[in-house]
């Protein structure tokens, strides 16, 4: 049984009412494997925060914006990308495609 089927078959349970509201989000939260009571808002908000930054920039700005979303200084940014880009060149990828899809400031 695929999840979706198992989430449909909690939905038809709780629509009978043979489960209340709360046995059905405690049931579907197990299946999704999230904790109860856990808000996903602040990592949200971190995410749709991340900018590139204008004032500490090399390039694009991309490891300043990830400097100051994360705490951790720009140079260990660009040293972590400058690593990943001898392996295979991810380094270039990954700063592109932020590059690209990251707003900036």
């Amino acid at each position: 049984m695929t999840l979706s089927d198992e989430l449909q078959k909690l939905d038809e349970l709780r629509a009978r009412g043979a489960l209340s509201d709360e046995e059905f989000s405690r049931a579907k939260a197990r299946l999704l494997n999230t904790p109860e009571g856990v808000d996903s808002a602040p990592l949200v908000a971190a995410i749709n925060g991340l900018r590139r930054s204008r004032s500490d920039r090399w390039i694009g700005g991309v490891c300043g914006g990830l400097a100051r979303a994360t705490g951790l200084d720009a140079w260990v940014w660009r040293v972590i990308a400058a690593a990943l880009f001898f392996c295979a060149g991810a380094g270039l990828v990954f700063y592109l495609l932020l590059w690209i899809f990251v707003p900036s400031e």
